[in-house]
């Protein structure tokens, strides 16, 4: 699959070919900022990213990653990018409800059927939005993780069965989807969410397969529903400034690593680490992989329905068109082969 997306990709790539820096052109450093573990597969992806950047600009342009939130809090990460605390920013638009509407339609539920597909689907599609929308940085690529499910303390099998419990949503909305089903949300980090499990302040949480067992929140939850139900979409943007200042030949550069290509590059290592983990829980004892029935997931996939109406809704807010923005959403879906 990876080949095939990477193939159908490469007649664009072209386009974006780095034109050669001379060595005599001022150097740059950059500061990278995520806040996931250095041991998440994001780093490798983020440090290949940089390596690449460092080759293409023949030393010219050099980067050094901060991790683990040592520049600022997870929910910061666009305005740090906005005002310069750092260069890049790993961004999740999904923390900040309302902010960011247009591209809130890649998180409803049951969209995807794997994250490198839906990397290049999300990414080539967003690219006409970004600017209207994300105006205050520099948009470099978007990308999902590896679609994921509901984990929880006890079985659960159909959305009524989420009425009177407590939630750690991934983001705005699946925490929309909770409150729709009545249950309610619990907000805290990924490395709070196991506490909160264990102490039975939440009865759940929606997470991806080899996270679970990164956090040791397997060790809170055993029941698991097995199937593709949602993803997070992040973003990966720069300072505007920064950018700007760049000569033309380092622009160039910058250009050639923010494609639709290097967002399927930076979704696939973390892609690959969830998906070994639904064989890592598979294999714990005491744990439950729930397979849905047809009628089972009719269910899910109705009950989200709403959702849908919702971020129409909010897209009409600021003066947007969700019809034409679902009809180009959908296209992109079918280009890439992404649907679930």
């Amino acid at each position: 699959m990876l080949r095939a997306i990477l193939s159908a990709l490469s007649a664009f790539a072209v386009a974006f070919l780095a034109l050669p820096v001379q060595a005599e052109e001022p150097s740059i450093q950059l500061k990278l900022s995520h806040w996931v573990p250095p041991s998440h597969p994001l780093q490798a992806s983020i440090q290949e990213w940089a390596d690449s950047i460092k080759k293409d600009s023949q030393g010219s342009i050099t980067s050094v990653i901060f991790p683990a939130e040592q520049l600022g809090k997870a929910l910061d990460h666009y305005d740090m990018a906005r005002d310069g605390i750092a260069d890049f920013a790993y961004v999740n638009p999904g923390y900040q409800p309302g902010r960011f509407p247009i591209i809130a339609r890649s998180d409803l539920p049951f969209t995807y059927k794997d994250a490198q597909s839906g990397s290049a689907a999300v990414d080539a599609w967003y690219r006409a939005y970004a600017q209207r929308e994300m105006k205050d940085v520099h948009f470099c690529l978007a990308f999902v993780h590896a679609p994921a499910t509901l984990h929880s303390r006890k079985r659960i099998m159909m959305p009524a069965d989420l009425h009177g419990l407590k939630f750690r949503p991934s983001n705005a909305t699946i925490g929309s989807f909770v409150r729709l089903l009545g249950g309610t949300n619990v907000q805290a980090s990924a490395p709070a969410a196991r506490d909160l499990l264990e102490r039975g302040v939440a009865d759940g949480i929606f997470f991806p397969w080899g996270s679970l067992v990164l956090f040791g929140i397997d060790h809170a939850v055993h029941y698991h529903i097995d199937t593709e139900m949602y993803v997070s979409t992040f973003v990966w943007v720069m300072n505007k400034d920064r950018y700007s200042a760049l000569l033309p030949a380092q622009k160039h550069v910058i250009d050639a690593h923010c494609t639709t290509e290097w967002a399927v590059r930076f979704a696939t290592p973390w892609a690959e680490f969830e998906e070994a983990g639904r064989g890592k829980i598979k294999a714990e004892p005491g744990h439950e992989l729930i397979a849905l029935t047809p009628a089972q997931l009719d269910a899910w996939k109705q009950a989200a329905i709403p959702l849908h109406t919702s971020w129409a809704t909010e897209v009409r807010r600021i003066g947007a068109d969700p019809i034409a923005i679902e009809k180009a959403f959908q296209a992109s879906l079918q280009k890439y082969h992404a649907a679930y």
